[in-house]
């Protein structure tokens, strides 16, 4: 029998203290973000280490509402900001927020081919959760007027990754209870982050929200369920009877899946405004 992990654990007990504190300031917005992401892979995950495999189709809609939800907000709540504080430094951070991404993608895959006494799938969750979480935590410190939607939209993902996660480690004989590391994660680095306070520079402020919509940009397309040659989603249904007609279908599935993500922050948007 797995044991539960010790980490997950202490993640979870210093999220609630840490909590304790932010509610103390009175940042409810950050709390109700930090425990959604919470909540989201901590019930999600037990449900993947119940399955002997992960379902297409549901990780399809899982990732395709999460990621459309995420190019949506950011592109709504994040861009403008950048740009309104300086068009072209923030247009430079959106660049350079993009690209960074991309560059820890890369890293994170080489250092795959290393023998780290660390989970691949769990060190990548939990870097996610952390620059996610830092980010969330100093555009919510200098910006508390903003709703959040823009949060709930960004740890969206949370789920479905959660869920996927949970299956692999069942496959490898691990708990799910690892995965409370990067539940908490977000929260964690949330509540720290809130307490920076950006100068009042136009082109720093640009800069650093257009870097942050840049990273949930990059982010976001990372989660985009794809259907090709090579994807989580073709190694799963490659050994099915009629993969090519079923991989179809899934890709149908993605474009409607997005679109929806998207189509529920507009509707979010406007009931909240």
């Amino acid at each position: 029998m797995s044991r539960i992990s010790r980490v997950g654990v202490a993640a979870t007990v210093a999220l609630l203290g840490l909590s304790a504190v932010a509610a103390g300031t009175g940042a409810w917005k950050l709390l109700g973000i930090s425990w959604v992401a919470y909540g989201s892979m901590a019930l999600a995950a037990p449900l993947g280490a119940r399955t002997s495999g992960e379902k297409p189709g549901l990780l399809v809609w899982g990732y395709g509402l999460a990621s459309g939800a995420m190019v949506t907000s950011a592109a709504v709540f994040l861009v403008p900001t950048a740009v309104g504080h300086h068009p072209q430094f923030g247009g430079f951070g959106v660049a350079l927020g993009l690209l960074s991404g991309f560059a820890s993608h890369t890293v994170s895959h080489r250092l795959a081919h290393l023998d780290l006494p660390v989970d691949r799938t769990v060190a990548e969750l939990t870097t996610h959760a952390l620059s996610a979480g830092m980010i969330i935590g100093v555009v919510y410190g200098n910006m508390p007027e903003l709703g959040p939607v823009l949060g709930l939209s960004i740890v969206s993902h949370k789920g479905p990754a959660g869920y996927a996660a949970a299956s692999r480690l069942g496959t490898q004989g691990r708990d799910w209870s690892v995965l409370l590391l990067p539940a908490a994660g977000v929260g964690l680095a949330a509540i720290l982050a809130s307490a920076i306070q950006l100068p009042a520079s136009a082109g720093l402020r640009g800069v650093v929200f257009g870097f942050a919509a840049g990273v949930f940009l990059h982010v976001a397309m990372d989660f985009l369920p794809r259907c090709e040659l090579g994807s989580e989603i073709h190694d799963l249904v490659a050994g099915t009877g009629d993969a090519h007609a079923l991989l179809d279908r899934l890709r149908t599935h993605a474009l409607f899946s997005t679109a929806f993500g998207g189509l529920a922050v507009f509707l979010a948007w406007l009931a909240l405004s």
